[in-house]
């Protein structure tokens, strides 16, 4: 009787210490720009959810080059909050986009590759050529 009492103690403790975790969950990895023309608008939003039970603290974000610029939210987002990070792309470098952004955080996961791809076009060739 005292083991089965020892051992329900030592579960229930067990089952209270589980620490609160944030946890990130985006609604896309990936942003596709397609075919854009070169110039144009480079902007594109990450949304995200911290479907955890603590505040999620993104602490970091960077890209894989520096014609890539991210923007990551300020303070920290509460357990069912949303936010997003935006992304400037430089369109005005011709050719194919494949790039990658790493969102640091206080998340379950600590660290999430998220993408960005497409072509940015030529004054030359036109967006509608390639449809």
């Amino acid at each position: 009787m005292k083991k089965l009492a020892l051992m329900a103690l030592v579960a229930f403790i067990g089952f209270t210490a589980q620490a609160q975790q944030a946890k990130i969950s985006f609604k896309e990895d990936t942003v596709d720009y397609g075919s854009i023309a070169k110039g144009s608008d480079g902007v594109r939003v990450f949304e995200f959810t911290n479907t955890g039970d603590a505040p999620l603290i993104i602490s970091d974000v960077k890209s894989s080059c520096g014609c890539t610029v991210p923007k990551k939210p300020n303070g920290p987002i509460a357990p069912g909050a949303s936010s997003s990070i935006e992304v400037k792309y430089d369109t005005n470098r011709v050719g194919p986009i494949r790039k990658t952004v790493t969102v640091y955080s206080n998340a379950s996961e600590p660290m999430v590759a998220l993408k960005i791809k497409g072509e940015v076009m030529g004054e030359s060739s036109s967006v509608l050529e390639k449809s």
